[in-house]
C-alpha cells in the first residue's frame, strides 16, 4: 500500500491563494468577453435578444464551468490548468509551489 505524505500547510495556504489568484483572472477574462457583448449592444451592433442570449450563455455555460474548476478542496489541477492555459505564469509561483504541481502541469500543458 502506497503511503500519502501530507502536504504542508504553507503548501496548501499557497495552493489556495494561487487559485483564488487564478479563479479571479479567469472570471475577469470571461466577464470582459460579456463586456464585449454589452458594447456591441449599446453601439446597436446587437439587439437585445442577441445581448440577452450572450448573458444567458455566460451564466450557464463560462460561468458554471469556471465555478466547477474552483469548487473544490484539491486546487492542484485548478492552479495547474491555469498555468497551462496562460492564466498564470508559472514565474508568478513560488517554486515550492511550481515542484509541487509540476507533474499536473506538464499534464495539462500535453492538453491544451
Amino acid at each position: 500500500m502506497v503511503e500519502r505524505q501530507e502536504v504542508p500547510k504553507r503548501l496548501k495556504r499557497l495552493v489556495r491563494e494561487w487559485a483564488g489568484i487564478a479563479h479571479e483572472r479567469d472570471l475577469r477574462q470571461a466577464m470582459n468577453e460579456l463586456g464585449v457583448q454589452f458594447a456591441r449592444w449599446e453601439r446597436g451592433e446587437i439587439d437585445t435578444f442577441e445581448l440577452n442570449d450572450a448573458v444567458h450563455k455566460y451564466h450557464q455555460d463560462t460561468s458554471r464551468e469556471i465555478w466547477k474548476r474552483y469548487a473544490t478542496s484539491h486546487l492542484e489541477p485548478a492552479v495547474a490548468s491555469a498555468v497551462a492555459a496562460g492564466v498564470i505564469r508559472k514565474d508568478e509561483l513560488p517554486p515550492e509551489l511550481v515542484q509541487h504541481i509540476a507533474g499536473l502541469i506538464e499534464f495539462y500543458e500535453r492538453d491544451v
